[in-house]
């Protein structure tokens, strides 16, 4: 029996293979590798695909959050309030900067952080909030702007797991001051290797955007100030043209295999199903149960046994890592990150993955839990 994957990129590439060879290679025989023309034509046509002013390339998702940082000077004894659950490099990237992550609390239902608990971390010192579109659901906007506004913060949307995902209609990463989004190659748009985008309305920010990842320079051989090299290379962006053209659909595939998913696995008891609270707009970068009355490891390990690969997005809280325990968190400070990092599992989720796999995956944890 085949085994199932998390994600089968190789089936994703089988469906453009001849679209992505011929962009690829007309690459090559162009000699533009670095910049040129390819890439300005992706960061346009990713701009208009989020209905933002401007987008600017760089060679990460978490490289496309530290940038946007460095061009709000947020920087030593500032504070930037984001999830505690979420990737590392949402963290990282702002003690990077020298500013310290204030950890919140999520919403047990989105997996997002809880917009009640944002207000109450605010203090002086706050420069910021970073939401997290986690597993492809946006977070709640409305809320979270309103707080925003009130408190004269930025917002940078990590939108690393969510792009082409709405709230209310509209597209993340054209809400806040600047939209980050990664294009790894397991995320909905996916390169065939690193890659991110910011995105932005503000002309001031997108301009300190594109000098920070080209040295700090504007002008050749001159440098305003120290930035770094982070370039989209131009293969990569020749395929996320590409795919940009069919990720719509592909978002349509993923919407249809998680309610195909939620009819087959809702009369399972101990299991906990994930929801769409967005308007709609979910685009399911990841089908993520909560085990509930079960060892969830166990379960997994089981899982693989039939030939069923599942992934664990995250076993740890950022506050409770060990590179924030200078930061003076403890178990039971964010008590809903900390159980629900022992209960998700997520299942395979890709926009090829078939009924009747669908189908082998649910008859498996039926056999395993019922």
């Amino acid at each position: 029996m085949k085994k199932i994957p998390p994600v089968d990129l190789a089936r994703q590439y089988k469906e453009i293979e001849q679209e992505a060879n011929q962009a690829v290679l007309e690459v090559l025989s162009s000699g533009r590798y670095i910049n040129g023309p390819v890439v300005f034509q992706f960061e346009e046509e990713f701009a208009d695909y989020n209905n933002v002013s401007h987008s600017v390339s760089c060679a990460s998702g978490t490289d496309a959050l530290y940038l946007a940082l460095r061009a709000l000077n947020i920087g030593d004894g500032d504070e930037v309030i984001t999830s505690s659950f979420t990737f590392i490099a949402t963290g990282e990237v702002i003690t990077r900067v020298g500013a310290t992550p204030i950890f919140v609390d999520i919403e047990a239902e989105t997996f997002n952080c809880d917009c009640a608990l944002i207000e109450a971390a605010i203090t002086e010192r706050t420069k910021a909030i970073m939401p997290v579109h986690l597993y492809g659901h946006a977070v709640d906007m409305d809320c979270l702007m309103d707080i925003a506004k009130r408190h004269g913060l930025y917002v940078i949307e990590d939108c690393a797991q969510a792009t082409g995902a709405r709230w209310q209609g509209q597209r993340v990463g054209s809400f806040g001051d600047m939209g980050c989004f990664s294009f790894f190659p397991t995320k909905n748009l996916g390169g065939c290797g690193d890659g991110g985008a910011v995105t932005t309305n503000n002309i001031d920010l997108a301009k300190s955007i594109r000098m920070l990842k080209e040295h700090g320079s504007i002008e050749r051989y001159r440098h305003e100030e120290i930035g770094l090299n982070s370039r989209l290379d131009a293969i990569q962006a020749a395929i996320l043209r590409i795919k940009l053209s069919h990720l719509d659909q592909w978002n349509e595939n993923r919407r249809a295999i998680a309610q195909a998913y939620n009819h087959l696995l809702e009369h399972i008891p101990g299991l906990s199903l994930p929801q769409d609270k967005s308007g709609q707009g979910h685009i399911w970068n990841q089908y993520t149960i909560r085990v509930d009355k079960f060892d969830r490891d166990q379960l997994r390990e089981e899982l693989e046994k039939k030939d069923i690969s599942s992934m664990v997005y995250y076993p740890i809280p950022l506050h409770l890592q060990p590179v924030y325990q200078n930061l003076g968190y403890r178990l039971g400070d964010l008590p809903i990150s900390e159980k629900i990092s022992k209960q998700v599992l997520s299942l395979p989720m890709f926009p090829n993955l078939s009924s009747e796999e669908q189908e082998r995956i649910a008859y498996a944890l039926k056999e395993l839990i019922v």
